[in-house]
C-alpha cells in the first residue's frame, strides 16, 4: 500500500512538472489567454487532471511565472542599488521591455491587473513600488523630464508588448530601437511638453480588460 501511494504521488509531481513546463511554453506562443485545455493535450494529460492540480487560471500562471517576478523583484532592488539615478532607470526599464521579448505571456502579465492569487499579487506590488521609486529618484535628480508620470509606464509596456508580439518572429530586435527612441523622449530636460498624463482609472480599466481577456479575473473566460 505504502509503495502504491509513492508511486501515485510521483506520477501527481511529474503531473504537475508536465503541466507547468508546456504551460511555460504555450502562454509563451500564445499569451495569457491560451486556452488550457490545448496545455493539458500537450502535456498528455486529462482536463480533470489540470483542474484538479490548478483550480484556476491564475493558479497555474502562478506556478509558471512566480519565478520570472521574483526575478522582476530583484531586479529592482538591484536598480535602487545603482548609484546613477538615469542608469538605474533606463537599465531597469530596458530589462523589463526584454523580460517581455521573450514570453508573450509574461509580456501581457506585465500589464494586467491579477487577482485571487496572493503570490503574483505582492510580488507584483513589490516589483510595482520599486519601479515607481526608481522613477521618483530620476525626476528629483532631474535627469527624468519632470511631467513623467508613474501611470506612464503601463503604456509603454502595453505598446512594447503589442510590439513583440508583431515583430517577435520576424525582427526580434525591433523593441530595443524603439525604446531607445522612448528612452532619448523620457531624459530631462525635455525639447517638447507631453500631452497630458493618462487618465489612472482609465489605464486601469485597460489593466482590467486584458485581465478579463486572459481569464485571470472572475469575469474572464477560463478555456
Amino acid at each position: 500500500m505504502a509503495a502504491q501511494q509513492g508511486e501515485l504521488r510521483r506520477d501527481a509531481e511529474r503531473n504537475r512538472r508536465q503541466l507547468v513546463e508546456t504551460a511555460k511554453v504555450v502562454f509563451a506562443e500564445r499569451g495569457l489567454e491560451a486556452p488550457l485545455d490545448e496545455i493539458a493535450r500537450r502535456a498528455k494529460v486529462g482536463n480533470a487532471t489540470l483542474y484538479r492540480r490548478f483550480p484556476s487560471r491564475g493558479h497555474l500562471v502562478a506556478a509558471v511565472f512566480a519565478g520570472a517576478l521574483e526575478e522582476v523583484v530583484a531586479a529592482t532592488e538591484r536598480a535602487l542599488a545603482v548609484e546613477d539615478p538615469w542608469a538605474a532607470f533606463a537599465e531597469h526599464l530596458t530589462f523589463l521591455c526584454e523580460v517581455q521579448a521573450g514570453s508573450r505571456a509574461f509580456a501581457d502579465l506585465l500589464t494586467a491587473t491579477v487577482s485571487g492569487v496572493p503570490e503574483l499579487e505582492q510580488l507584483r506590488g513589490r516589483a510595482f513600488s520599486g519601479l515607481t521609486a526608481l522613477i521618483d529618484r530620476a525626476r528629483a535628480a532631474g535627469v527624468l523630464r519632470s511631467d513623467f508620470q508613474h501611470e506612464d509606464v503601463v503604456p509603454m509596456l502595453m505598446a512594447n508588448a503589442g510590439l513583440v508580439e508583431r515583430t517577435g518572429t520576424t525582427a526580434p530586435t525591433a523593441w530595443r530601437r524603439q525604446l531607445g527612441y522612448t528612452l532619448a523622449g523620457l531624459r530631462a530636460p525635455a525639447d517638447l511638453p507631453a500631452e497630458p498624463a493618462p487618465d489612472r482609472v482609465g489605464i486601469l480599466r485597460a489593466m482590467h480588460a486584458l485581465a478579463e481577456r486572459s481569464g485571470l479575473s472572475a469575469e474572464g473566460r477560463e478555456n
